[in-house]
């Protein structure tokens, strides 16, 4: 819902077939079930009937002015979204959201990162409705600091996000819609349920990673096959086996550390 997005350009410097295969590590991750697909990125009556019945439900204000996102800074119910590595900002006003919010920019741009090479890019965040775009929604949620806006990537990229956000509306933890003026996907985080999300994954990557596992080689094994179904990368696994190459060879006894979904 930003205006500041006139277009996509290409990342550069990613060779397709290194991008394809951090694609698909990052699938083998866990994040992207079949079931993803029952889902859709299109906007509907329904989906804003839902955000705004979450924002009552979390009983979140829809704060008038500056002045207003200023005073819900100092109280800390938004929290400062500075960008980083595995992220930039690209023409935000109010570079301020809940705090759920921000752990979910930064999760998911470690892993697009990871699968892309390259940084997720934040258009929108929390919105006061004196700074609502003509085209907005009167019920738009920017307003109470628990939306944010994307730009579209190109390319696989955009189908690894699209993806990702099908499987995150499947676990009811967010509502997302892809606009086309500008292009960009539009995403509403319910904080209580993302915050349940979050300690389930990291529960259960507690629970696996107090498991040491080790695997043995079979003939016609890569080590990058044995990485995509051990839910790593080549780069862990030879840190971990102090290899010097990716040759790997029949009855080679390998240590597989767990990585964090």
């Amino acid at each position: 819902m930003s205006l500041s997005e006139r277009g996509v350009r290409p990342i550069s410097g990613t060779p397709r077939r290194s991008l394809a295969r951090r694609l698909a590590f990052v699938c083998a991750l866990g994040l992207l079930p079949n079931g993803a697909a029952a889902q859709s990125l299109r906007g509907s009556a329904s989906s804003l009937d839902l955000q705004t019945e979450q924002a009552r439900r979390h009983d979140f204000t829809y704060l008038r002015g500056p002045a207003q996102v200023h005073r819900f800074v100092d109280t800390g119910r938004l929290v400062p979204v500075n960008g980083g590595r595995d992220y930039t900002l690209r023409g935000v006003s109010f570079p301020f959201a809940r705090p759920l919010v921000k752990l979910f920019i930064e999760r998911l741009s470690g892993q697009f990162r990871l699968a892309c090479g390259a940084p997720l890019v934040v258009t929108s965040l929390t919105r006061p409705q004196s700074y609502q775009l003509r085209n907005a929604s009167d019920r738009s949620v920017h307003p109470t600091g628990m939306a944010l806006d994307l730009r579209r990537p190109p390319g696989t990229c955009r189908q690894w996000l699209e993806r990702t956000l099908l499987y995150l509306e499947d676990q009811g933890v967010i509502e997302a819609t892809a606009e086309r003026h500008p292009p960009h996907y539009h995403i509403a985080v319910f904080p209580n349920q993302y915050a349940a999300h979050v300690d389930r994954l990291t529960a259960r990557a507690a629970g696996r990673a107090s498991l040491p596992r080790v695997y043995t080689v079979r003939r016609g094994d890569t080590l990058w096959g044995i990485a995509q179904r051990h839910r790593t990368s080549t780069t862990v696994l030879r840190q971990a086996n102090n290899l010097s190459s990716t040759r790997i060879y029949p009855r080679q006894v390998l240590t597989v550390p767990e990585s964090e979904p």
